[in-house]
């Protein structure tokens, strides 16, 4: 069995993410979801928050462990011998960003790879941001993100 490493801020998880989630852990037949800070964001729900959400939301797929690390994803997956790190990648506006990321980690981690899946049309339109905007102006994010999640953001003071 080939371990894989799907890492991201999370905040919150949508439905796109659960969907690369459950591509990525029967593609490689054991995923570790790692949450990890994003220093270019202010955080929603707290590492430890996202982690129990994540939790929640995988706990029926098999293969799959959720964690929480600081620092290089390529530390990570180097301390941990995992050598497939998936990315998700929603578009073309993804796309640059995430191969920058995959030549820094190609850099910090040789022995590493980084596999992309392509988000399903259904769910392209979705990220964490956008989510977070609807929810701040009181929009309906049911369609977007698990129940677990709605629940989650309806309990966050406004």
């Amino acid at each position: 069995m080939m371990k894989a490493v799907y890492a991201g801020s999370f905040d919150p998880v949508t439905n796109g993410h659960l969907d690369i989630i459950l591509r990525a852990a029967r593609l490689f037949g054991g995923l570790t979801v790692l949450v990890m800070k994003n220093a270019g964001k202010t955080p929603l729900f707290t590492i430890q928050e996202r982690v129990a959400l994540l939790q929640q939301v995988t706990a029926d797929i098999p293969g799959v462990e959720v964690t929480c690390a600081d620092g290089l994803l390529a530390d990570y997956a180097r301390a941990h011998q995992v050598k497939i790190l998936v990315r998700g990648v929603r578009g073309q506006a993804d796309l640059e960003p995430e191969l920058e990321a995959a030549y820094f980690n190609k850099k910090f981690f040789p022995e590493a790879e980084t596999v992309f899946l392509p988000a399903c049309a259904e769910l392209q339109h979705i990220s964490s941001s956008a989510v977070k905007e609807a929810v701040c102006a009181g929009a309906d994010v049911s369609a977007f993100v698990p129940p677990q999640v709605v629940q989650a953001l309806r309990a966050k003071p406004a």
